[in-house]
């Protein structure tokens, strides 16, 4: 595996043959993931890539991205809004966490949120859950206090405890 930077992003190859965004050295309020990097796929934004970026306010993911790493968006308290791609299938826990995300759209191909995802988002007001969510984990929305609306379709099994406190 080997680890290679273009402009403000640091990428590393990964096991099926694609990269991932490992670092991110930028200041600026709007940022475009790359798509493709030496000729092969973006796939993973890793773990704290944005972490504690509180310029954040927009961010464009490509379709090539499938999935999110764990405190991806961690403090990003001006990121209010986030267009998920389709290609999204993985979102790890704690990825928004402390976020300034108001409101979000889970995708199709989705099929569970994490545990702690969306922890501390104390503007996440409404969250639509796309068709092929199955399961809401413990947590997922602990700490989320001005949460009003969840859609989600009927079949979805959603932790007793996604909501809780502690």
């Amino acid at each position: 595996m080997y680890a290679f930077t273009m402009n403000e992003f640091t990428f590393q190859l990964v096991a099926d043959d694609t990269y991932a965004i490992m670092g991110y050295s930028g200041h600026a309020a709007e940022v475009e993931i790359p798509a493709m990097h030496g000729g092969k796929p973006v796939t993973v934004l890793f773990d704290n890539l944005f972490a504690g970026h509180t310029e954040l306010e927009k961010i464009t993911i490509p379709d090539s991205v499938t999935n999110l790493g764990e405190f991806l968006f961690d403090g990003c308290i001006n990121l209010k809004h986030i267009d998920l791609p389709q290609s999204i299938t993985a979102i790890w826990p704690y990825a928004f966490v402390r976020s300034g995300i108001e409101e979000i759209v889970l995708p199709d191909s989705m099929t569970t949120v994490a545990p702690f995802t969306f922890k501390d988002c104390k503007s996440l007001k409404k969250v639509i859950c796309g068709a092929g969510l199955t399961k809401i984990g413990a947590y997922a929305f602990q700490g989320c206090d001005a949460l009003t609306e969840l859609q989600q379709g009927p079949n979805v099994e959603i932790s007793p405890k996604a909501f809780a406190a502690k």
